[in-house]
């Protein structure tokens, strides 16, 4: 290839794997080191030669891909240390309410979508009510951590480039209006505040968040969390089955995927869900 087809073929890859990582082109030229004005001449039709080397190794670093790939060099797309990386690790949670490896994660993953089912309500719409009701049998007994541990991933995701999309059964917010399950202890009033709480989130965050309601009589998923292309990691209790591949990543992507297009209550129908909940358990007006 002469140095125009290596042009073009540099741009073709940096705009689709740009596209499939998630990234907008502020966050990828924020985390590269370059201008957004340099990124976007890269990107440009107009574009016909080579950017600088190490503008081409910061920005395949980014995207974690091969530098030579990028480049049309080769035809293997990741790089030797991820091909040698494990497929699958097994990473212990804290059983801490600060879990600084799950923070580590959401750090790591700033400016790509994040896509979430959480245990039971997603930590940053839950009330302090219910931290300490959840965290009362904590061996570590540390509820004001959790408290402030939850606040902190709030304001997190207050954060302009937030692209949140989190799933969960309609059947585990019935079960909290209800009181059954985990919440057969808690107080009718701490539910109700719990659910304008979350009302209170979503609306908030959206559209930087969105959340979604499947039907968990016909569709079922463990508690897992994608932190973009990096990693996805499932969480089975005592630690995390953490998956480093992009096929990996991708089948968990295409479950996610499934919920989404399975849900029975939509990002903009959910206010109105919680408060049918919440009108039912006598709390209207």
């Amino acid at each position: 290839m002469d140095r125009r087809d290596v042009s073009r073929l540099f741009r073709l890859r940096l705009t689709e794997t740009l596209a499939q990582s998630g990234l907008s082109r502020s966050a990828l030229a924020r985390r590269a080191g370059i201008d957004r004005s340099t990124l976007s001449q890269l990107l440009s039709d107009d574009m016909d030669r080579l950017p600088r080397a190490d503008t081409v190794a910061a920005i395949a670093t980014e995207l974690r891909v091969s530098l030579d790939w990028l480049l049309g060099l080769s035809h293997v797309e990741r790089l030797g240390a991820d091909i040698l990386h494990e497929s699958l690790q097994i990473a212990e949670s804290a059983q801490t309410p600060v879990d600084e490896t799950l923070v580590r994660w959401f750090e790591e993953a700033a400016g790509y979508k994040v896509r979430y089912v959480p245990t039971t309500i997603p930590d940053i719409a839950k009330t302090e009510e219910v931290l300490r009701h959840e965290y009362r049998h904590f061996r570590s007994r540390q509820p004001d951590r959790a408290i402030t541990a939850s606040r902190d991933k709030l304001e997190h995701f207050r954060l302009p480039e937030t692209d949140m999309e989190i799933c969960i059964s309609r059947q585990a917010l019935e079960t909290l209006a209800a009181g059954g399950g985990i919440w057969r202890t808690l107080e009718a009033p701490a539910r109700l505040r719990q659910l304008d709480r979350l009302a209170e989130v979503v609306d908030e965050l959206y559209p930087g968040l969105r959340m979604y309601l499947f039907d968990g009589l016909t569709h079922y998923s463990a508690p897992y969390t994608i932190f973009g292309r990096q990693r996805a990691a499932l969480y089975v209790g005592q630690f995390y089955l953490v998956f480093n591949t992009t096929e990996h990543i991708a089948v968990l992507n295409r479950h996610f995927d499934d919920l989404i297009r399975a849900a029975v209550i939509q990002p903009t129908e959910l206010t109105s869900f919680l408060a049918q909940l919440r009108d039912g358990m006598g709390g209207g007006g």
